[in-house]
């Protein structure tokens, strides 16, 4: 394929970027003629976006207004279904994403978070906070426990390695049937979870956001889970019924449910989730900015693709609309 022409045009960059990794994008940008611009994404504006030809790192999807010239952006998140509203994008403008950069932040996030409920450190924190010298009582663990991962791409098989790691037996759910392979012992279609949801200790989610899993986790969902078991949400908010989930919990069918993300996102103050004491919320923190060697990885992906963009080769990720 032929090299893109980008002379006297200009690159947003939104990434955050160490002394190092910045020079390497400038001698990039200019060494094709074409203008580096550089503005973390809180701080970019409409008129930053109107005139760029690319894009890298994300952008406030509020801000876009599908300018005819953007030819390409590349996301700096692995979710990147925002950008996929009507008018936001124009039909020419290429999307691609940062998948598979945030498996190991998402997961030991996941993970942390799991152990953190089964042996029962959040009851001992909120102890700690009102100097209460108490028992909290008999606590779990992963060995020999059932686990289902659903979406069992780089964070879910992240996350099913660290539990396998624990001694615990992990069945993966996928939308196609391929072979199970370590760290999964079973592999299912998504057709199939109610089939398995009454077996397991602990279910946890990596899926993307899709018609077909948006509401998927609600009252039904929440009871068929085996009681005393644990739902994980470390992949998009909107799988979740809220209010099927804090009833779950108030009612003690669940032992504890452990929240990156939430439906909806900031999860309001009055919600009923923010009251159980089972519940473990954080603000959608897991991957983001928040682990170094994450954003290194992410940050080297964007100009990997930038420079693939450039050359005309095939781009990682890139999402076919």
């Amino acid at each position: 394929m032929a090299g893109i022409d980008l002379e006297g045009k200009k690159v947003l960059v939104t990434l955050p970027l160490t002394d190092t990794e910045r020079q390497a994008f400038v001698e990039l940008i200019e060494g094709a003629g074409a203008k580096a611009t550089f503005i973390r994404e809180p701080n970019v504006k409409e008129h930053d976006i109107d005139d760029a030809t690319l894009i890298v790192g994300n952008v406030p999807a509020a801000k876009l207004r599908a300018p005819e010239g953007l030819l390409w952006l590349q996301t700096s998140s692995a979710g990147y279904d925002h950008y996929l509203k009507e008018g936001l994008l124009a039909p020419q403008t290429r999307l691609s994403s940062a998948a598979g950069t945030y498996a190991q932040a998402v997961s030991e996030h996941m993970f942390a978070q799991l152990l953190c409920l089964m042996k029962k450190l959040h009851l001992y924190r909120d102890n700690q906070s009102k100097a209460l010298w108490r028992d909290e009582g008999t606590v779990r663990t992963l060995a020999d426990a059932n686990v289902l991962v659903l979406g069992a791409g780089s964070i879910g098989s992240g996350f099913a390695q660290l539990c396998a790691a624990m001694g615990a037996h992990v069945t993966g759910a996928r939308r196609t049937v391929v072979e199970a392979r370590a760290p999964f012992e079973r592999m299912i279609t998504m057709d199939q979870i109610f089939d398995v949801l009454g077996e397991m200790d602990v279910v946890a989610s990596a899926l993307p956001s899709t018609p077909e899993t948006r509401g998927l986790a609600g009252e039904c969902f929440f009871a068929t889970m085996r009681a005393d078991s644990y739902f994980v949400n470390g992949g998009r908010g909107d799988l979740v019924d809220s209010d099927a989930l804090a009833k779950a919990l108030r009612e003690g069918h669940l032992a504890g449910a452990a929240l990156d993300v939430t439906n909806p996102e900031p999860l309001p103050a009055d919600h009923a989730l923010w009251a159980e004491p089972n519940a473990l919320i954080t603000p959608h923190i897991s991957g983001f900015w928040h682990l170094p060697e994450q954003t290194a990885c992410t940050v080297a992906l964007c100009r990997d693709n930038l420079e693939a963009f450039m050359a005309g080769e095939p781009l990682v990720n890139e999402v076919y609309r």
